[in-house]
Formats: C-alpha cells, structure tokens, sequence
C-alpha cells in the first residue's frame, strides 16, 4: 500500500496537475474570502472564518473529482491495471494506496488555510477573539467531507477508462450527496413524514452539525461508515473483472 501512495504523491507532483489543483483551490477561496464583498470576511465586523467553511465544500465538489478522475480511469486506460492487479497486493491495499494518496493532496491543499485562521484571529479585537471551539470543528468536518469526496471519486474513477466520465460521475455524486438530499427533503410530499431521515442521509446535516464545535460520535460514524461504503463498492468494481 505504501508502495502505490508513493507512486500515486509523485505521479501527482511530477506534472502540473497537482500544482494547479493546490493553487486553483486556493486562489478560489482567496478571492472569495478576502476580495468578493458578498463573501468577505472583512464584511462581517467580527472574527469569524463561516466563509471559507461555507465555500470550501463547493470548491472540492470540482477540485476532488479533478484530482481522483485518473486514479483507476488512466489505469485502464493505458492497460497498466492488468500489471498493477498481478503484483502481490491485494486490490483493498491498491485502492487505499490511491485514496491516501489522494486524500494527502486535499490534506495539503486545506493545510496553508490555517494562516487564514491565525490572520483573522490577530485581526479580531481583542487579538485571539474567535471561536476557536468551532472554527476546529469546521475544520475537521471539512476534512471528512473531503474525503467522503474522494471516496467517491475514486469509486467513479474504477467505473470507467475515460477521465472525463470519471470526472462528471464523481461531480454529479458529490453534489446529490452534498446537497441533493437537502433539495429531496424539502419535497412537498416527504415534509413531516420522513424528512428528517432524508436529511441525515446526505452529507451537509453532518457536516453543519460538526461546524457548530460540537464533535458528535454519530456524525463521526456517518463518515466513516460513507466512506467505507465506497471503497467497499471501488472493490467489487474491480473484483467484477474476475467475474
């Protein structure tokens, strides 16, 4: 496994794709954040990071699915899965190679953010007058969303050999389990029967839950439990070849 996450880190670095992804995030969440006047922190009149929270997870519903489109599309593409899936590893430890490898590249893409974080809290009166207690947890549940994000892509990226399907299918996953069970909730025919339930299938409830700095057990085991769901499904993808 640590073979393929090398592999996977330095076939990201070794081209502009990694490169362009980190600063394509960043400079997004820049303009936002600091530029845009609808979203500008400076607009506020308080010490509060909400914009980059609020932003982030639609900015990874593009920039995962750009970063996870190759990991088994390419694969297949160039015919180097049959050379992959005949070395001694199993297909599990193949997987969590590529997903690690692509849940580091969002890690170091949300990394240089905390200098938003020691910025707005110098700029708060007085210095230090943030809620650091949600401003972590925001943090964390952006992480996890991140990588239920890729756990996703790289399911989307084992359906197929083409990037750009891989691509459009991860967006198109993203977005109904970001945000679509919030729209089906709100269904005439569902409220006050059953959209609560709705709600909590969907990633944002959990997510919103988390950025308020109250780390709930639950919706920690919503996100392992999505996760491992799609590394579940990325493994019977790849198994079905020897159906």
């Amino acid at each position: 496994m640590v073979t393929i996450f090398v592999r996977e880190i330095n076939s990201y670095f070794s081209s502009l794709l990694g490169y362009i992804n980190v600063i394509v995030f960043l400079v997004s969440l820049g303009l936002f954040i600091w530029v845009f006047p609808d979203t500008s922190i400076m607009e506020y009149g308080y010490a509060t990071l909400e914009p980059l929270f609020i932003i982030s997870p639609w900015v990874f519903l593009f920039l995962i699915p750009a970063v996870t489109m190759r990991s088994f599309a390419e694969e297949k593409h160039t015919g180097t899965i049959e050379l992959l899936v005949t070395k001694p590893i199993s297909d599990l430890r193949i997987i969590l190679g590529k997903y690690f490898a692509s849940l580091f590249l969002v890690l170091f893409s949300l990394a240089p953010t905390l200098v938003y974080f020691f910025s707005i809290s110098k700029l708060g009166y007085p210095p230090g007058n943030i809620d650091a207690g949600a401003t972590w947890g925001s943090y964390i549940g952006l992480f996890l969303v991140g990588a239920s994000f890729v756990s996703i892509g790289i399911f989307s990226s084992s359906l197929t050999s083409n990037q750009i399907v891989s691509f459009i299918l991860a967006l198109f996953l993203c977005f109904v389990f970001y945000s679509g069970f919030d729209y089906i909730s709100e269904l005439p025919v569902f409220i006050g029967k059953i959209d609560d339930i709705i709600l909590l299938i969907g990633i944002n409830s959990h997510y919103n839950s988390m950025s308020r700095g109250v780390i709930d057990t639950r919706d920690v085991v919503y996100f392992i439990s999505f996760i491992s769901i799609f590394i579940l499904l990325t493994k019977i993808v790849l198994e079905s070849r020897k159906w």
